[in-house]
């Protein structure tokens, strides 16, 4: 007689991600990896030593739930020079385990069944799962390349009395485009007369190469006052392993995210945030100057490639490019990830895995934040294609 329990999946459409496979076919053929967005250079040393330090100093005990006082006044404080805008200490300032924590704890804590939640594809992987867990219904708006730019009487077209939540990404992975401040003006006009929240991702939010800098919805007072902004330290100081982020709302709403919170992880490990608070504070140049230390590495590969057959697409934002193979290759983007994996040596990400509809452009995602000498290396190899 058997008798195993029958298991059914809540999401059974969903396996290994595309990064674990990619990174495992990296290792597996000594490829150079470029897929997964993680440096391969450690973060700055005087954030190495304060969390050597505070650990030394007996800070490895549980973390107040909200993120040590430290660490949100130090966020406030950053908010408030970047934004010109101070979200409450107490009330406002949560420390999460990643940006992913963040992001998942306020989905489920907004999301209820039936409610419909409008993203923008290609967008991360993270965002489907935690609605359809929810139990709501995405609704997708396909952004076309090269521009990757919103439609905005596309996007009123899809808005309803069942909008619930709209998710946004700035600057955006996978395409490398940042919202302007005249997007979250159209965005609080499509809105503003609806019962409809925002989470805004914007975890390189200093990773941005534009003129005006960052737009964040923390920015808009409207919008603000209904909006959930995430960010991510691990993104900002090179420490993707870390993973500590936080999230900023008006009170009534974080409040809701940490009953969720509480019971995800309930607190984010000590010494870190103790260390990322003194960072914060005694070296701001690291975040201020990070846009120009990224810029750099950008163009560099960008020069790196110009004798390559891939057609760069502009780069706004974020550690990564867009790459079209056209001229390579008929073969679709899954399938071209693997062979240039396995024949060319550089390991890459098919843009179609951020989409939930056929995605016919050939187009690969590469992220550059990783040493000279590696882009170097992977430019030379993929120059030869």
């Amino acid at each position: 007689m058997n008798h195993r329990l029958a298991l059914k999946s809540k999401l059974p459409a969903l396996g290994t991600t595309i990064f674990s496979q990619m990174s495992a076919l990296a290792e597996q053929y000594q490829a150079i990896n470029l897929s997964q967005g993680f440096p391969d250079f450690d973060g700055p040393e005087y954030l190495q030593g304060r969390l050597a330090y505070h650990v030394a100093q007996g800070a490895n005990q549980y973390a107040p739930m909200t993120g040590v006082v430290a660490l949100r006044e130090a966020i406030s404080e950053k908010t408030q020079a970047c934004y010109d805008y101070a979200p409450d200490v107490n009330a406002e300032i949560t420390v999460t385990a990643g940006a992913t924590e963040a992001l998942y704890a306020a989905i489920t804590a907004l999301v209820r069944s039936g409610d419909e939640v409008i993203c923008f594809d290609p967008s991360y992987d993270s965002y489907a799962p935690a609605v359809e867990l929810s139990g709501g219904v995405l609704k997708r708006i396909a952004l076309q390349p090269p521009e990757f730019t919103i439609n905005w009487e596309q996007f009123a077209a899809l808005v309803s009395e069942r909008t619930r939540l709209v998710i946004l990404n700035t600057p955006h992975n996978p395409t490398a485009t940042c919202w302007s401040a005249d997007d979250f003006a159209a965005l609080w006009q499509a809105i503003k007369e609806r019962n409809i929240f925002v989470l805004s991702d914007e975890v390189y939010e200093h990773i941005c190469f534009s003129h005006d800098g960052h737009a964040s919805v923390l920015a808009h007072p409207q919008l603000r006052q209904r909006a959930v902004a995430v960010s991510s330290f691990g993104k900002t100081y090179h420490m993707t392993g870390w993973k500590v982020g936080y999230c900023i709302a008006p009170a009534e709403i974080s409040a809701e995210i940490r009953k969720v919170h509480q019971y995800l992880t309930f607190s984010v490990n000590t010494p870190a945030q103790l260390a990322l608070a003194d960072m914060l504070r005694y070296a701001p140049e690291h975040y201020q100057q990070l846009p120009h230390f990224y810029q750099a590495k950008r163009d560099r590969f960008i020069k790196a490639l110009a004798a390559s057959r891939f057609k760069i697409l502009p780069c706004q934002g974020t550690y990564f490019l867009l790459a079209d193979y056209s001229a390579i290759s008929d073969l679709d983007d899954v399938a071209f990830c693997r062979w240039l994996t396995q024949e060319a040596g550089v390991a890459a990400i098919p843009l179609s895995v951020f989409c939930d509809q056929p995605f016919a452009h050939r187009l690969i995602r590469l992220c550059f934040a990783k040493q000279d000498a590696t882009l170097d290396a992977a430019a030379q190899r993929l120059v030869s294609l």
